[in-house]
């Protein structure tokens, strides 16, 4: 198929690194099912991402990455994940990994980003324990839905602070969290991801048992300022998760109609005559589809875009604007779903077929509705602020 839509959707954006995700595009397409097989990205198209910079997108600039303004990076996801969701969730991933770096301390930032084939991955959730012990750390942790962990070489998961055997707690008597970085050496990687969707992206568990980590190899996200000063690093991190979610969604279900139009041109339906894009009905369904597609990643820009500039012009951002950011993204996220479900149901019986392209579309979507920052809960909390309503903002 040909690419040039892929470029077309991001007019008006900076395009060298939109012009590498193009390039990319055709290679993540043919790799699809190697990595469905694998169970994870194949190394010679880690490499050829990690050579485009795409895994740095969000990297500070001074430890080597581009530093792009977020509105790139998450048109960047959105092209890959058009040629298959596996491959852009995992650009998604290393590029918001390697956003954590703005609250590292520089050296070991530097050290872990020196090497630009080095990417990186983590999770948030506090999975772990990391036990307060002199100037360090000693970490045990057990960390499931760990994308890409296996073309890693550093990682961060996120634990439990303790300190004299119990949990230390924040002013509101929460438990306080760290996320711990450590080289994928030192982790155990368990065979835990035998799933339905969004295969590729290799998201089975990690382990580490006693691991004694330097206190400077952890930061909090929430209760710590980043050390970078430009204005990307004022971006909410979940809000940024959230659209980074949505824009490999987006770009899955952008594939589908793709898949759907190239087989309603040769696909006759049994009994008919009329190749199943000469049906009205098909017709009707797919420009429904375009539309639903351009109101969500209008939304998400716009989104992004307001927030962008109100960072720029030094202005503090409001919970409303973080609100709508988060909205935005599982709005576009569970619409991305509905339009890869209707071009599925579309093609009828060829869709059925595990090596169908429209097969994996159908099921990447509807995993990637399960991530928790474009869940059900996320209206609830948005809507809360905009209702003006009591609420815990920590991960908006």
């Amino acid at each position: 198929m040909n690419d040039a839509p892929e470029a077309a959707d991001s007019a008006g954006i900076p395009d060298d690194l939109l012009s590498r995700a193009g390039a990319m595009a055709a290679l993540a397409r043919d790799k699809a099912p190697e990595s469905e097989r694998a169970r994870g990205l194949p190394a010679d198209l880690v490499e050829a991402l990690a050579a485009a910079g795409l895994f740095r997108s969000l990297l500070p600039a001074s430890v080597g990455g581009l530093e792009c303004d977020p509105m790139t990076a998450l048109h960047s996801m959105r092209i890959v994940g058009r040629a298959d969701a596996s491959a852009g969730w995992c650009v998604m991933i290393g590029a918001t990994a390697g956003f954590s770096a703005a609250w590292l301390d520089p050296a070991v930032a530097r050290r872990i980003h020196a090497d630009p084939a080095t990417v990186t991955g983590g999770v948030f959730a506090p999975m772990g324990r990391a036990v307060v012990d002199g100037d360090g750390l000693v970490v045990d942790g057990q960390w499931a839905w760990f994308s890409g962990h296996g073309h890693c070489r550093w990682l961060a998961g996120g634990c439990v602070l303790v300190q004299d055997g119990e949990p230390c707690l924040d002013a509101s008597g929460r438990p306080r969290t760290r996320m711990v970085f450590f080289p994928i050496d030192a982790a155990e990687s368990l065979d835990g991801w035998h799933v339905a969707g969004l295969s590729g992206t290799g998201s089975g568990v990690v382990r580490v048992r006693a691991l004694r980590v330097p206190w400077t190899q952890s930061v909090s996200l929430t209760d710590e300022p980043p050390r970078e000063a430009g204005p990307l690093y004022r971006m909410p991190v979940f809000g940024l998760l959230a659209q980074g979610i949505a824009a490999v969604m987006l770009g899955n279900a952008r594939g589908a109609v793709d898949d759907l139009i190239e087989l309603a041109g040769a696909k006759r339906p049994q009994g008919s005559r009329r190749t199943l894009a000469d049906r009205a009905a098909t017709q009707a369904e797919v420009a429904r589809a375009i539309a639903m597609l351009d109101a969500a990643e209008a939304g998400c820009d716009r989104a992004v875009e307001e927030l962008w500039r109100s960072l720029r012009a030094g202005a503090e951002i409001s919970l409303e604007q973080r609100a709508r950011l988060r909205g935005a993204a599982t709005w576009a996220t569970r619409t991305a779903a509905d339009v890869a479900r209707a071009m599925y149901d579309l093609a009828g019986g060829s869709s059925v077929f595990l090596d169908h392209p429209l097969q994996r579309r159908f099921r990447d979507a509807h995993v990637g509705t399960q991530h928790m920052m474009v869940g059900p809960a996320s209206y609830e909390l948005a809507g809360r602020v905009m209702m003006q309503l009591p609420a815990d903002t920590t991960l908006l």
